[in-house]
């Protein structure tokens, strides 16, 4: 009911603003966009591998969003207000194989997928200075919680999100998450553990959190080259993570730039322990080399701790991504003692003659993993395609075509083989 209410207000806010502002900064620096998304994935298995049979899908879906975000409103004493919009939409042209896709709405009584979904969130916000406040319908980039824009519609979050940038060189965030809208789902529900994705579920076996995910995050810049960063969360109950990561770039030659980064988690569980003992760690570090239309990427990523059977790095339930991860793919590498690294390499076709376009072909690897007593060892790798173009001029600007191909390979479980194809159109208003 407390959801119900806080939506009711922020729409009646967020109307009301529009009209009392209709000749102020409130329209004059908004930004409207009308987004159009057709994606098609399909997904094969080897049933050879493990032993286990895991159903084949696809979905092809066309998606249009409303993305609203208004400029700012001077109410007076420095305060400024606004308000933003999100509506999302998506009907599905066809579905092949009647499992579960975690894409679209899946409808367990039936057994079958809904045929469309539609998501609607609106924000408040309010910004006095260098410090700003948005209420509602939250899309953070964050190291210990991140929307998901891997598939047609975005995964969302309902709370309250602070950022003050006052300290010169420095960003201080402070958060509150009471609610997750999965990219598969229509409405906001408790926050849980992956792979615990069927809410009602968790619900029914008091292994959500109604007490939501408080967030403290620390940036600082200390000289034009070097950064860092501090967060901490704690998803009441459930488990808490600490993040600490510096950050170094530099220009080493004219047309030639390196971009570094270490990075360290550290999970442990939270309060009543819903989910039982947590304890693990991740260190991974990464390297990104750019020179002229070539860039090279090189990745190292280790898991330590216990953690279940299997020592899984812990993210909130509804596959949440966790693109902090330096080898953060399909495969996820973040099993029990796992060690991986990964290369990449991306070229740009600009000074070939196609502005626009671009290629990445990328490898992940991962081995040393603890499958448990008596087990070998597990081993898992990953190959990666991915071809961007997007229309840089004339009268189809912006008009983006993305071809993705993936292939996981285990020795503990069936490999896998997909493909993806997005285009993307976005009108601006």
């Amino acid at each position: 009911m407390r959801r119900q209410n806080l939506w009711i207000a922020m729409l009646a806010a967020t109307a009301t603003l529009g009209t009392t502002a209709s000749n102020a900064d409130f329209v004059d620096d908004s930004n409207v966009q009308l987004k159009f998304k057709n994606f098609y994935l399909d997904r094969e298995y080897n049933q050879d591998t493990a032993g286990v049979y895991n159903p084949g899908y696809g979905n092809w879906t066309q998606a249009v969003t409303l993305d609203a975000k208004s400029g700012y409103h001077d109410i007076g004493a420095g305060i400024q207000v606004g308000a933003d919009l999100l509506a999302q939409y998506a009907i599905g042209l066809k579905s092949r194989g009647n499992v579960n896709d975690i894409h679209m709405p899946y409808n367990e009584n039936e057994k079958k997928t809904e045929r469309d979904n539609a998501k609607l969130g609106a924000t408040l916000k309010v910004k006095v200075s260098e410090t700003e406040l948005k209420v509602g319908d939250l899309q953070p980039m964050s190291p210990v919680v991140f929307f998901d824009p891997s598939r047609q519609l975005l995964t969302t979050y309902s709370g309250a999100w602070l950022e003050s940038k006052e300290l010169k060189d420095t960003k201080l965030t402070l958060a509150y998450i009471d609610g997750i809208n999965a990219r598969y789902d229509n409405q906001y529900q408790d926050l849980t553990l992956f792979p615990q994705n069927d809410f009602a579920k968790a619900k029914a076996a008091n292994k959500s959190t109604d007490d939501g995910m408080y967030i403290v995050g620390v940036d600082h810049q200390f000289t034009p080259k070097l950064g860092g960063s501090y967060w901490y969360a704690d998803v009441t109950n459930i488990y808490q993570q600490h993040y600490v990561a510096a950050n170094y770039k530099t220009t080493l030659a004219e047309k030639t730039k390196l971009d570094t980064h270490v990075r360290y988690f550290d999970n442990s569980e939270s309060g009543d322990k819903l989910y039982g003992k947590i304890d693990s760690q991740a260190v991974s570090a990464g390297a990104k080399v750019n020179h002229g239309m070539h860039t090279v990427q090189l990745g190292y990523q280790q898991m330590f701790g216990d953690f279940g059977d299997v020592a899984l790095f812990p993210t909130l339930g509804g596959w949440v991504a966790q693109p902090f991860l330096d080898n953060w793919s399909v495969a996820s590498f973040i099993r029990k003692d796992e060690r991986s690294w990964s290369l990449g390499y991306t070229y740009n076709f600009a000074e070939a003659g196609v502005p626009g376009l671009t290629a990445t072909v990328r490898h992940f690897r991962g081995d040393n993993i603890d499958l448990g007593a008596g087990k070998k060892e597990g081993k898992e790798n990953e190959n990666n395609v991915i071809v961007n173009y997007v229309v840089p001029e004339g009268k189809l600007k912006g008009l983006g075509f993305n071809y993705m191909f993936i292939d996981t390979n285990y020795n503990f479980g069936n490999d896998l083989q997909e493909h993806r194809v997005a285009t993307t159109y976005t009108y601006k208003f």
